[in-house]
């Protein structure tokens, strides 16, 4: 297969004084080759996987490389170039072949909704890390601590749909995937010595339903926004005029909502309310292209926000995570999420890794009296039902009335 020899410069070093020498990636382009590399991972037991988007340089993202990793090479496949991955599908789907992810939930959603992906036998060496209550979980920090390699973070805020890709950006990419296989190999000795096997299998299964959620534009959302509360109410007026705007010019040009106008500007034109380009000039953030190419439309909203209603405040719940549950299901939220944070303190690990809040309102809500009843709620896998359901139990009925 063709290599892509330009990519030869490596994007870490070793801190232990040596940089470790690699082959240098292969950058998947053309149909013969990703026909080649099917054929490859086809006979692979375990391939490591990571995608690159520009969440940074888009409104409406996408996956813009799809790496893949075995012992032997790392495949860059390029899916802006080739049109067509879909049939990736068959190796995502395998059973008898394992994805190896590192937070695998953000891989797996953007591929679903990209390319109507299905997964199956995935291992996430970032559910690993929780599991075992490592202290570093993010993938460069585990690499320098566990390998002594240097992750570059450089590239990984660079444009990932400009073509033709850099050097350094292919380089790093491929590091993405290159040590998963080794740490995985790390985690499961780890996870065996520690009887937490299984319990991390059932970690993975929860993975590979999910799926993309297209959250709708919330024209509310300005109230989120740190600071707006403080603002004067015609201020706020300004402010909703100018986050409305915002949303529709961000799509029109595909660009992320920063990339338009950030949040703290458009706090401080709303606060400041410049009336002429001169004016406008002069607010932090608004830089001399900005002003060329959005000051006309960023005066018109603080205009017409200076004459709309001024928008009524939305009452603030204080605890939105448990707005659904009666005042019974309440107490016994309560009490295991009490369990919940005891247990997971013992363990060493985040509290989620015991059980999310959203499964302990499902508990809560469900209030089983029995292990059977226990088991009809689908979040809670056989090994978890096994180590904590009379535990669970015990609970609700000391916290049930």
């Amino acid at each position: 297969m063709h290599k892509t020899h330009s990519a030869n410069r490596q994007s870490h070093t070793s801190s232990r004084g040596a940089t470790p020498q690699l082959p240098p990636p292969i950058l998947v382009t053309e149909a013969a080759q990703f026909q080649q590399l099917l054929r490859e991972l086809r006979r692979q037991p375990v391939v490591a996987v990571d995608t690159e988007s520009d969440s940074l340089f888009s409104y409406y993202y996408k996956v813009c490389l799809i790496q893949l990793s075995v012992p032997e090479a790392d495949y860059l496949v390029d899916p802006l170039v080739l049109r067509d991955v879909t049939p990736l599908g068959s190796l995502f789907a395998n059973p008898t072949v394992q994805k190896v992810f590192h937070a695998a939930d953000s891989d797996i959603v953007v591929l679903k909704r990209d390319y109507g992906f299905t997964f199956a036998n995935i291992f996430d060496t970032l559910w690993s890390a929780r599991i075992l209550g490592w202290r570093n979980l993010n993938l460069a920090a585990i690499l320098k601590e566990r390998f002594g390699i240097r992750l570059d973070k450089r590239a990984q805020r660079t444009n990932w749909g400009r073509r033709p890709l850099a050097p350094e950006q292919l380089a790093y990419a491929r590091l993405d995937s290159r040590y998963l296989l080794p740490l995985r190999e790390m985690q499961i000795a780890e996870l065996t010595a520690r009887s937490r096997m299984e319990e991390a299998s059932e970690a993975f299964g929860r993975l590979l339903g999910m799926e993309w959620e297209e959250k709708p534009f919330d024209p509310d959302g300005f109230w989120r926004m740190n600071g707006a509360r403080d603002l004067s109410p015609r201020a706020l007026a300004v402010l909703r005029e100018l986050y409305l705007w915002r949303e529709e010019r961000a799509q029109q040009l595909d660009r992320p909502l920063f990339k338009v106008v950030g949040d703290r500007t458009l706090l401080q034109l709303a606060e400041e309310r410049p009336g002429d380009p001169q004016a406008l000039r002069q607010i932090p953030g608004m830089s001399r292209n900005q002003v060329k190419w959005h000051g006309r439309d960023i005066l018109t909203a603080i205009a017409q926000g200076q004459q709309s209603p001024v928008p009524q405040p939305h009452v603030r719940r204080r605890n939105n995570r448990v707005k659904y549950l009666d005042k019974a299901a309440l107490a016994c939220y309560e009490a295991l999420r009490a369990w919940r944070n005891t247990r997971a303190a013992e363990r060493g690990i985040d509290p989620d890794v015991v059980l999310s809040n959203a499964e302990l309102r499902s508990i809560a809500q469900r209030a089983p009296k029995t292990l059977e009843e226990l088991a009809e709620i689908e979040a809670l896998g056989p090994w978890r039902r096994e180590t904590y359901g009379q535990e669970l139990l015990s609970i609700l009925a000391s916290a049930t009335p």
